[in-house]
């Protein structure tokens, strides 16, 4: 097979040790690297050579948490994200209202309950705006919904009601009456069942805009955490039409009464997809979000909220974990508070004791907030702990008068984030974006896990300054750990003879350029299973 491509002039990265490979010229054949220095590439007719001037070559960039195309699909509607008070709510809603044609849905997303400041989160709250209007708006962490009066009442939601999941909720008034805000997935999918949803070939269009805006930002891939709705039926249309710029690694929902015949369907669709999107480990959930009270803390929080777990028994977690654990299928827990944590980490201790440790890798999700001897059992249970740096900087403070914080209190606050702790304790830390609960670009997730700051305000103090991690422990996180926790660091990860041809190219070193300045470093060229994918050289 002739080479496909030769990168010349070119300062090859590894990140595993920070330091430049003694080589110039990259050559790419077949969807693999095939060679470096200038022998290889003087022996690669034909090929397409693109002298990049010097720049940085890092193996590719991989998100480890996103949502594709149930985030494109939740953020057609209004961005609520930049506002910081009840007003800009307000008049953001009513702007989009003056815009709606008579009768139809208004939808929004990235609505931060601190914009609620001290009252409530609850139709009430946002005023008269959306009188008559059929609402929904899924606040940032994508767990919560806030729904006009209209919506509930399209929805028949006129009281509280009772869910498998644990943690769902209707919330009411002391009299009973619903506020708007519907908690985790099963109460707000009372009110999706009847609001519209856009066509197959709408989401087509919206999530090949998606991916197309991730490559421009520098990313060949991303461990994609759901498969709901068509999302898989839309992987496979855009890869056949040549619109599949990332490589995905799809982990399918197992819920709170999953049957034995939907594990079974679980485990026999392992491996399956195209060549750039595969059905591979499963995604579960141990609990909610602290801002919503949803979490599973092992002491109450503030509001003397977040003491259940989202499975109603938690036993049935661990034994679908052993379950799946023992059928070779990798699983990715959420797991935000303290008991959760800890519950799913004995899940995992339980299934090696009773099955061996084989070849299966499990991952934590979020770990938000937990003490020091659950930071030390991760890595001894090699468990990855898949985080979001920016989750952090960007929604709470750093003198914790945020929401999270504030429900929380100062001592479970001050152990937040612990990037540099779980790191430094051996385990593997995989980072992300949790698109579309954050901005997507690897560079400002990397950034903000290195100055631990509001990418919206620099001059803001950092939040527990002493959790960041190092420039090549950030970039470690967008390319050794994933490939790691994918089972994948003998093909990705690492520029090396042999491995995948998955490539970021940057203007500048991103382990020396200034932490506050990292996000803004230009992404030249993106390479994915050999193809260009972005340009801007």
């Amino acid at each position: 097979m002739h080479p496909d491509l030769v990168l010349t002039n070119a300062r090859l990265l590894d990140p595993g040790s920070g330091d430049f490979l003694p080589h110039d010229a990259l050559v790419l054949s077949g969807g693999r690297i095939a060679g470096f220095g200038a022998a290889a590439a003087a022996a690669a007719a034909g090929a397409e050579v693109l002298d990049l001037g010097g720049a940085v070559v890092v193996p590719g960039l991989t998100d480890g948490h996103l949502h594709p195309v149930s985030g494109a699909e939740r953020t057609a509607g209004v961005d609520l994200s930049g506002c910081t008070d009840l007003e800009g709510v307000r008049a953001a809603l009513a702007g989009a209202v003056r815009e709606l044609p008579a009768g139809q849905w208004l939808r929004g997303w990235g609505l931060d309950p601190n914009a609620f400041g001290d009252l409530p989160v609850s139709a009430d709250s946002v005023g008269p705006v959306l009188d008559g209007v059929p609402a929904a708006i899924d606040l940032f962490d994508a767990h919560s919904m806030l729904a006009s009066r209209r919506a509930l009442e399209l929805a028949g939601i006129d009281g509280p009601r009772r869910f498998e999941q644990g943690s769902a909720e209707v919330v009411c008034d002391p009299a009973g009456r619903p506020t708007g805000l519907l908690l985790e997935d099963a109460a707000c999918e009372l009110v999706e069942a009847v609001a519209p949803r856009p066509s197959f070939e709408e989401l087509c269009r919206a999530s090949a805009e998606v991916l197309r805006r991730m490559a421009a930002a520098g990313l060949t891939g991303g461990h994609a955490m759901d498969a709901n709705g068509e999302s898989l039926a839309v992987y496979a249309a855009l890869e056949e039409r040549g619109q599949l710029p990332l490589r995905l690694r799809i982990a399918p929902w197992v819920q709170p009464g999953a049957s034995p015949a939907d594990l079974a369907e679980l485990v026999r669709r392992q491996g399956g997809g195209g060549r750039r999107w595969r059905v591979d480990g499963a995604k579960l959930f141990m609990d909610g979000t602290i801002d919503n009270g949803t979490a599973w803390l092992e002491h109450p929080d503030c509001h003397g909220e977040s003491t259940g777990a989202f499975w109603p028994d938690p036993a049935e977690y661990t034994r679908v974990i052993g379950e799946l654990h023992r059928a070779g299928v990798p699983t990715a827990t959420h797991a935000i508070g303290d008991a959760a944590v800890r519950h799913v980490l004995d899940a995992v201790e339980r299934a090696v004791a009773a099955h061996g440790r084989g070849a299966v890798r499990h991952r934590v999700e979020h770990v938000e907030t937990v003490p020091d001897d659950t930071v030390a059992r991760f890595a001894a249970l090699g468990v990855a702990a898949s985080m979001q740096p920016t989750h952090c900087t960007e929604y709470t403070r750093a003198d914790h008068t945020d929401n999270w914080s504030r429900r929380l209190g100062e001592e479970r606050a001050n152990r937040a984030f612990r990037c540099r702790d779980l790191a430094a304790a051996g385990a593997r830390v995989v980072l992300g974006s949790d698109w579309p609960i954050a901005p997507f670009e690897p560079l400002g997730v990397m950034a903000g896990a290195r100055h631990r700051r509001p990418a919206r305000d620099l001059r803001q103090p950092p939040h527990l300054p002493g959790q960041a991690l190092t420039p090549l422990q950030a970039l470690a996180g967008y390319t050794l750990a994933p490939a790691w926790a994918a089972g994948e660091e003998d093909r990705a990860g690492r520029l090396a003879v042999g491995h995948r041809a998955d490539l970021t190219v940057l203007a500048e070193n991103p382990l020396t350029v200034p932490d506050t300045e990292l996000a803004g470093v230009p992404v030249l060229l993106t390479v994915s299973d050999g193809e260009v994918t972005h340009r801007a050289v």
